[in-house]
């Protein structure tokens, strides 16, 4: 009942991560995959198969969290190297596997043509009969272990984590926010991802919740590796989200709007990290927080999108 977390080299070593469950003994072995970044990162991830001692042929499940696409870019091209596999997603993420083509274009607008393929590469449909929608509470026994889903709105609406009895865990992808092993040398921290386009602080922190009254021992981030501190994890990441809470109250009530609010949230995140890290004597130097500069931007953009939509909500 082993997981092994594999690195998928997106952007940066340690950055996002895929997972390797195996299950059963001898013949019987078994195997899934939690996660599946990019296309590029495939190979990796069926290295990691191999290293185990297993075959594309006995891979029953591959599993995303969500259909952002360092978690679910891979998905049509690691379906295509396990044959037998089926794919199980949020039911509003399912839609999106199966005809990826609003997705594929809405990103290509964002990145452009050539950064889109740098990143992600080719993503294209998995035949409808492969893929499983769970629902929420729904569960899969498999071998040993009982795999369960549980819906985790805040950062994402087709969002759900897994519960694993069999390694006492629960895979979150960005519902238990973010935690880079660098920046652990002096304690722990972690915090939430706010980024475009749904994030809700009050979902999210109700999600954080239900991650931790799971009674799980440890938890496995997309973003990155495991965390065995749940409960110091989750004072963190509700004390970070209660700001962000009272920063989208800041902005929605702002005269500001455009590029000047994204910088004045990003701002404010800013101090409010700095303030903490302080607090918490964690030692931070400049390639601690450059690392997460690229996280602050997304999620000031996802609280100034969220402001703009309630504003607008409120004058029509």
């Amino acid at each position: 009942m082993s997981v092994e977390v594999i690195d998928c080299q997106y952007l940066q070593p340690e950055f996002a991560a895929a997972f390797l469950l195996t299950e059963g003994e001898g013949a019987q072995r078994r195997a899934a995959f939690v996660e599946t970044n990019t296309a590029h990162s495939v190979p990796l991830l069926l290295a990691a198969l191999k290293r185990a001692g297993l075959t594309p042929e006995q891979v029953d499940y591959v599993i995303i969290t969500h259909v952002h696409l360092d978690h679910a870019g891979g998905a049509q091209a690691l379906m295509k190297a396990c044959p037998n596999a089926r794919l199980l997603a949020h039911p509003r993420a399912a839609p999106h596997v199966i005809d990826p083509s609003k997705l594929v274009a809405s990103a290509r607008i964002v990145y452009g043509a050539e950064a889109f393929e740098k990143l992600y590469g080719e993503i294209g449909p998995i035949p409808a009969e492969r893929v499983r929608a769970m629902e929420d509470g729904e569960t899969l026994r498999w071998g040993e272990r009982t795999l369960r889903f549980l819906h985790t709105r805040g950062h994402a609406n087709h969002h759900f984590v897994i519960h694993d009895s069999g390694s006492d865990a629960v895979f979150t992808g960005d519902s238990f926010g973010l935690r880079y092993p660098q920046l652990q040398k002096h304690g722990l921290f972690i915090f939430p991802s706010t980024s475009p386009t749904d994030f809700e602080p009050a979902l999210a922190q109700e999600s954080v919740r239900r991650i931790v009254a799971t009674g799980a021992r440890r938890a496995f981030l997309t973003h990155f590796g495991e965390v065995p501190e749940l409960v110091r994890a989750e004072a963190q990441l509700l004390e970070h989200l209660r700001f962000s809470e009272a920063l989208l109250g800041e902005a929605i009530a702002s005269p500001l709007s455009g590029e000047p609010l994204r910088a004045f949230c990003e701002r404010r995140l800013r101090e409010h990290y700095e303030a903490f890290v302080a607090r918490e004597k964690l030692g931070f130097d400049r390639a601690d927080w450059e690392l997460i500069r690229l996280d602050l931007e997304l999620n000031a953009q996802g609280i100034v999108f969220v402001a703009q939509k309630r504003r607008a909500q409120k004058g029509s």
